[in-house]
């Protein structure tokens, strides 16, 4: 028995030696050693006299040199623990009542009586109220059922109190002393079972850890249980020990900064190298990491004179003003002619224009009731052209006009078909059509009088207008 009680101890306890375990992470655990039985308690004839020799341990106590109880019990959370617990024992020192004929107790030995007690316990900790790491005080209460020689046997209401000392996170030296009131009215050395109070001395070792991944962090305190991490970062891992863990790290291979979410920043320029389009170059963050050296907002090396501000639609160079007028060419309508800002760089048409115009218009020649132009009005119209194309955004009107020869609803019909053979003669010459309009009047308009040759010659006639 002896060698037995010796081999069980050294595997229990190399198996608690050999872990790392904490409370939270291993709810389980087991005990076992020593209990010894008293039933002085019962005999006692007051409360006071009940305590007054608790620890007489020679006198009253029955004990055998062997393990001789074992529990387990199971921590549920809050402080409360649950567990079963059973012991053995041999009762060779029974106590009679205490009376006023005998001073002392009487011990006498009922025949050393096998005892057996079986019993379920809910235990209190106070662990964590005293705020100690190696005692660990607890209160109990329970029941069970004794067995107290051949005959006697029964259940008891226990209640008790506790104490172990921590030697490591998981192994214990736990002593606990547990009143077992029993509901047999008479006391009996062989018959009945009388309450007694039964204590503990033994170890304690907390089991039941989980630790998926091995790295001696408990799942319940890893906050990467699937990943092998340290201690520092609660078991999760950080690969390039920048002290930034893989998880929260965007670049978990290359050492960074916090800053930076763990990635590196090379040229220092204040922008990660994974965000860095230039990252060997010092640059500014709106161009993603790249250096702008004339501050146009266009990257060096995007930027076609990267030494002199350009915008972005001229890929960073300025733009030029070919005619010189002060009209950019990426506005200048006229980017050959010289123009004026306010005509978007297209020189203006004056009255000296619109003169040479009309001038030219009245000499214009049709075929008498048609709207067929002479032969000698072809180089007329060539020269009105060639004015209209130095002006290329300017809009003009051509219109129609004739005598009060004939009726006045040929004569409208006439006028317009003259203005519209003009301005098909200038669209297909080069003018854009959207620059042109044509109407014609018939006799409505006359600038002079119809009564004279000379004065209907005058009537009839092509005139050029500005639009505005």
């Amino acid at each position: 028995m002896k060698n037995l009680n010796k081999i069980f101890i050294a595997i229990l306890m190399f198996a608690g030696l050999s872990s790392q375990a904490q409370d939270s992470n291993n709810p389980w655990a087991i005990s076992f050693g020593a209990n010894a039985v008293d039933t002085r308690v019962s005999a006692a004839s007051s409360v006071k006299d009940q305590f007054s020799q608790f620890f007489d341990a020679k006198d009253y106590w029955n004990v055998i040199p062997s393990v001789s109880y074992f529990s387990v019990t199971k921590n549920v959370g809050h402080d409360f623990i649950f567990g079963v617990a059973g012991s053995v024992n041999r009762i060779s020192k029974f106590v009679n009542y205490r009376t006023e004929k005998y001073t002392e107790y009487e011990v006498v030995n009922p025949g050393d009586l096998s005892y057996y007690a079986l019993d379920g316990v809910v235990k209190y900790s106070f662990m964590n109220l005293i705020k100690s790491k190696m005692i660990e005080p607890t209160a109990n209460l329970g029941g069970g059922y004794s067995w107290y020689g051949e005959q006697a046997r029964g259940g008891t209401v226990n209640a008790g109190l506790g104490l172990t000392f921590w030697f490591s996170e998981m192994v214990g030296l736990s002593v606990q002393s547990t009143y077992k009131y029993s509901f047999d009215d008479t006391r009996s050395a062989t018959n009945n079972l009388p309450s007694h109070t039964q204590h503990f001395l033994g170890l304690t070792f907390k089991f039941g850890g989980v630790d998926t991944d091995g790295d001696g962090i408990y799942d319940k305190d890893d906050n990467c249980p699937k990943e092998k991490g340290t201690k520092e970062f609660k078991g999760c891992p950080d690969t390039d020990g920048d002290k930034i863990i893989d998880k929260d790290d965007a670049c978990p291979e290359t050492p960074g900064l916090v800053a930076f979410g763990g990635c590196p920043d090379t040229d220092g320029d204040g922008i990660a190298d994974k965000d860095d389009a230039c990252p060997e170059i010092a640059g500014l963050k709106i161009l993603k990491g790249c250096p702008d050296t004339d501050g146009d907002g266009i990257t060096d090396a995007a930027d076609k004179c990267p030494k002199v501000k350009g915008p972005k639609e001229n890929e960073g160079c300025p733009w030029p003003d070919t005619d010189g007028d002060g009209v950019l060419d990426k506005d200048d309508k006229c980017v050959d002619v010289k123009g004026t800002v306010a005509n978007n760089g297209c020189p203006e048409v004056d009255e000296t224009v619109m003169k040479k115009l009309n001038e030219y218009a009245k000499t214009i020649l049709f075929e008498t009731g048609k709207a067929s132009f002479e032969k000698q009005t072809f180089p007329v119209l060539v020269s009105i052209a060639a004015i209209l194309k130095e002006y290329p955004t300017a809009k003009f009107s051509i219109e129609g006009h004739t005598d009060n020869v004939g009726k006045a609803d040929k004569n409208l019909q006439l006028s317009k078909e003259r203005a519209a053979a003009v301005m098909k003669y200038l669209t297909d010459n080069g003018i854009d059509a959207s620059r042109l309009t044509s109407e014609g009047y018939g006799q409505t308009k006359p600038i002079d009088s119809n009564k004279t040759k000379e004065g209907k010659a005058n009537n009839r006639r092509v005139e050029v207008k500005l639009v505005k």
